[in-house]
């Protein structure tokens, strides 16, 4: 027994080396994953058309495709929606500079429909998805499983927890040991290109096993804009692991706040090969401390370009929320990226206020894998005219554009916050210059 268990690890690493670990280090690929993922394609296509076919045998409902958004609304302000409502139900002038009764049946319905719909808290929920992928976690609508359904799920629960599993936590393993290693050894030869030279590739090897860790299959579009050094690369942000996702095919220079624990320890040997951009907690709520590191960062030309998620927290995959302005104000040039993940797969959104990041990690290592695209948008510098929000805007409406996500200007801190007292404010002083004639 004890033989045949050597030989088995024997094996099964010999597998790891030659497939996964030595294609990463070269950054090469087998299409092993892609022929994987088309086999996926086509068990959740007759999985699908399996349960609509029992459904309809049975009269069972069918499953209802989600509907983003139940209430068609128009784009029309304040002013033009409430000389509506007196049109319709008011014989005095429309443009009377006075309050109306029926005025207040205009913030009734915005305040009923915000209720029923709300565009900013459903950003921090899972996707809904339209085809069963033989994951229970996506399950809650089908109301028709058959019994050969049932028996193809529990195989592939046995596939995912007792084969997939462990190898994904042997090569995540495998990959953060080489990183704090690889990248402690290289913080000790002195500055210059072969410290360089040897970081880069630590780094980026190390990034391609935990991609590997994932099952992730990424599709990188027009590289030929990949940021460079000096510069500041923008995404939008759905997971923790972005950062694996960008880092595999690029070099960067992280921004974060110094933590503690095993994360600690990876910062600590990272910052020794590679100029990253750690804060204390204190450090970071001093906005102008911030900016003023990130400004010394890209204005020597040498340097990494910079990776920031400026929306600073994590969205579901269905939209981009507003970025904040500080990495906008350096006057360095802005490298945006659009990340978009196919949710057929599994979901890659952390919500951190329904999961910890052990119960997150363990559910993307559960999952049949992690698919995404990646496009590299063309450089982006601030015009002569443009603040620094307006920038941002600029930058972030660009990225929506081509990741196929809604552009929304509300604050991603609202998935912890209150809404603050000046967005209510500002209706008031439309209605009030309406009123006063103004």
């Amino acid at each position: 027994v004890v033989n045949l268990l050597g030989i088995s690890i024997t094996v099964l690493f010999t597998l790891l080396l030659v497939f996964i670990i030595v294609p990463a280090i070269f950054g090469v690929s087998f299409g092993i994953r892609k022929v994987y993922m088309k086999t996926l394609l086509k068990i959740f296509q007759w999985a699908t058309l399996r349960i609509e076919r029992g459904a309809k045998e049975k009269n069972h409902p069918l499953y209802k495709p989600y509907v983003n958004g139940i209430i068609a609304k128009e784009p029309t302000s304040l002013e033009e929606e409430i000389k509506e409502i007196r049109r319709s139900g008011s014989g005095k002038a429309l443009d009377a500079p006075e309050f109306e009764l029926s005025d207040i049946f205009y913030f009734c319905r915005k305040g009923i429909e915000t209720i029923m719909d709300d565009e900013v808290t459903k950003r921090f929920s899972a996707e809904e998805l339209e085809s069963w992928n033989l994951l229970s976690r996506t399950n809650y609508n089908f109301q028709y499983i058959s019994l050969r359904l049932t028996v193809l799920w529990g195989l592939g629960v046995l596939i995912r927890y007792c084969f997939l599993l462990p190898l994904r936590i042997a090569l995540a393993f495998t990959g953060i040991s080489l990183l704090v290693t690889g990248t402690t050894v290289v913080g000790y030869l002195p500055n210059g290109r072969c410290k360089e030279f040897l970081s880069k590739h630590v780094h980026l090897m190390c990034y391609r096993i935990c991609v590997r860790a994932l099952t992730a299959i990424i599709t990188y579009h027009d590289r030929e804009n990949r940021p460079r050094n000096g510069g500041i690369c923008v995404a939008n942000h759905t997971s923790p692991i972005d950062v694996i996702i960008l880092a595999s095919d690029g070099y960067y220079a992280m921004v974060g706040q110094i933590h503690g624990g095993l994360m600690g320890v990876i910062q600590r040997a990272m910052v020794k090969a590679c100029p990253h951009v750690w804060f204390e907690r204190s450090e970071v709520k001093d906005r102008h401390l911030v900016a003023k590191r990130l400004t010394e960062h890209v204005q020597d030309k040498s340097k990494l370009p910079i990776l920031i998620f400026p929306e600073g927290t994590c969205i579901n995959n269905t939209s981009v929320m507003m970025f904040k302005k500080g990495s906008f104000e350096t006057g360095a040039t802005v490298y945006p990226v659009a990340i978009k993940y196919d949710p057929q797969f599994g979901d890659a959104f952390f919500n951190s206020s329904k999961y910890g990041m052990v119960t997150y990690l363990l559910r993307m290592m559960t999952s049949w894998a992690i698919v995404c695209s990646v496009w590299y948008l063309p450089p982006m510098t601030r015009q002569p005219e443009e603040d620094a929000v307006q920038f941002a805007n600029r930058v972030k409406s660009a990225i929506a554009r081509q990741g196929g996500l809604v552009d929304l200007l509300w604050d991603g801190g609202l998935k912890r916050e209150k809404v603050k007292d000046t967005f209510k404010e500002e209706q008031q002083k439309l209605y009030s210059k309406m009123i006063v004639g103004n």
